[in-house]
C-alpha cells in the first residue's frame, strides 16, 4: 500500500472496528457460541440440519467443531443463516485501538534499537544520557517512515 494512504486505513479501519471494542471482555461460551444461540433462541439440532440440508451428526460435529477452534468461516456463515442470524467477525487489537497499537510497536522497536546502541556505547566507555527523549525521538521517525 502507498504510504500516504498508510493512515488514512488505519484511521478508517479504527472507526469500522470502534463498535467492536466491547467484545473484548466477551467470552466464548464452553460449549462455543453456535450451541448457546441455538439453545437460546429454541431450535433442535435437526431444524439446524433441515436448514442446512445436512444430518443432524453435522450439526453436532459443527459445534464440536466451533468451540474447539477448527469451523471454516463458510461453516459458521452457513450455521448462522440457518438459525435466521448473521455472522459477524471482526478481528480487534486486545487493547486499545489500531492506533495505539501500532504506537506502541513502534515504541518497542524505538527502545530495543536505542537501548542496544546505549548498551554498545557503554561498553565502549562512552555511555550517553537523555534516553528517553532518544526513544520518544525514534518512535516518531519509525511512525513516520512508514
Amino acid at each position: 500500500m502507498r504510504p500516504e494512504f498508510r493512515q488514512l486505513r488505519l484511521e478508517q479501519t479504527d472507526r469500522t472496528l470502534q463498535p467492536f471494542a466491547g467484545t473484548r471482555s466477551v467470552s466464548r461460551p464452553r460449549r462455543g457460541w453456535l450451541r448457546a444461540v441455538r439453545e437460546a433462541l429454541g431450535i433442535t439440532r435437526q431444524d439446524v440440519a433441515r436448514a442446512m440440508r445436512r444430518f443432524p451428526q453435522n450439526v453436532s460435529s459443527f459445534e464440536k467443531s466451533e468451540s474447539t477452534d477448527r469451523i471454516t468461516l463458510q461453516t459458521l456463515r452457513r450455521y448462522a443463516e440457518a438459525m435466521d442470524c448473521q455472522l459477524v467477525y471482526a478481528i480487534v487489537p486486545k487493547v486499545g485501538t489500531l492506533t495505539e497499537a501500532v504506537e506502541e510497536r513502534a515504541r518497542k522497536k524505538a527502545e530495543k534499537d536505542v537501548r542496544a546502541v546505549e548498551h554498545t556505547m557503554a561498553l565502549e566507555d562512552q555511555a550517553t544520557t537523555g534516553t528517553e527523549e532518544k526513544i520518544a525521538r525514534e518512535t516518531k521517525r519509525i511512525l513516520k517512515k512508514r
